[in-house]
């Protein structure tokens, strides 16, 4: 089939990306989030993106306006499914929350609509059959969308092959770069390794062991590169880091992970969430890690 319009669910840090990535490709994109502020908020960053996308020579000014013009952002839920083709799922990472959204789009849309999410860490098995649908629902999981095209096909043990087939043609039609998993499993295949680093990463200053600064020197100083584990956090939020740790954390019953939730609940408590408030383990705009003499700070 050829996927005409993309209903993105949730307008954060990954919802806005995606949809606009989408509209890039020439879908029309629906944004639906229940929060007004959230919306304003990812139409904003949609702009700012187009305008990254221009700078970075991916698209021209003309292709960027265009983009914009193919993408609506509503708390109507109804209006936002309307004549949708794939949804794309980006609410916070709780499982019950996943499917309750997902469960009231099940009403809202025809049956031939294919459900993915993009969690990051969760089994879609843990929210399959709140779906609705659960033979239509898969991962289809995207990274960040200025620097890679790149993406993580996941079905779960009820999905149907067809589904995995249509999911592959919509990431074809995407023109993106297809990870697909032969089973289910947490955190695909990039992302599972970025957690055991994170975790690592989180550890170390759980524990007293260093500072978080001090752990991103090491990193960047050894591995010659221009972030840590503490800045990534930031640049991910860490509502969301800690939403997974501490989803884990009582899945697996691990005192280790305990601690790294209790750890990065300290800076949620704050309303230090990183870049995107502004604060997190760094200040932003213009971020400690970035200056040129960060790494000799730690002599």
């Amino acid at each position: 089939m050829e996927f005409k319009k993309v209903l993105i669910l949730g307008a954060g840090t990954m919802g806005h990306q995606i949809g606009f990535l989408c509209a890039t490709k020439g879908l029309d994109v629906a944004v639906y989030d229940i929060s007004e502020e959230s919306l304003a908020f990812a139409q904003d960053r949609a702009a700012k993106l187009g305008r990254r996308f221009v700078r970075m020579g991916k698209l021209s000014q003309e292709e960027a306006e265009a983009a914009l013009k193919r993408m609506s952002f509503t708390s109507d839920a109804a209006a936002a499914a309307e004549g949708a083709d794939i949804i794309n799922e980006s609410v916070p990472e709780v499982p019950k929350l996943k499917g309750k959204v997902f469960a009231q789009f099940n009403e809202l849309c025809p049956e031939h609509v294919i459900f993915t999410t993009n969690t990051s860490t969760l089994l879609p098995s843990a929210f399959a059959e709140a779906t609705g649908r659960p033979e239509k629902f898969a991962a289809l999981h995207f990274h960040d969308v200025s620097f890679n095209n790149v993406v993580d096909i996941m079905p779960h043990p009820g999905t149907a092959p067809e589904t995995i087939e249509a999911v592959k043609a919509f990431s074809d039609q995407m023109e993106l770069v297809s990870i697909v998993l032969k089973k289910e499993s947490p955190g695909y295949v990039f992302n599972a390794l970025l957690t055991e680093w994170l975790r690592a990463a989180q550890s170390l200053a759980a524990r007293g062991v260093a500072e978080p600064q001090d752990v991103d020197r090491a990193w960047m100083g050894v591995m010659g590169v221009h972030t840590g584990p503490f800045a990534i956090m930031d640049s991910i939020g860490l509502d969301t880091c800690h939403h997974i740790t501490e989803y884990w954390s009582t899945y697996d019953d691990d005192p280790r992970l305990k601690e790294n939730a209790a750890f990065l609940k300290t800076y949620v408590d704050k309303g230090e969430l990183g870049a995107k408030t502004g604060k997190g383990f760094y200040n932003y705009p213009g971020p400690e890690f970035t200056k040129p003499d960060f790494i000799n700070q730690g002599k």
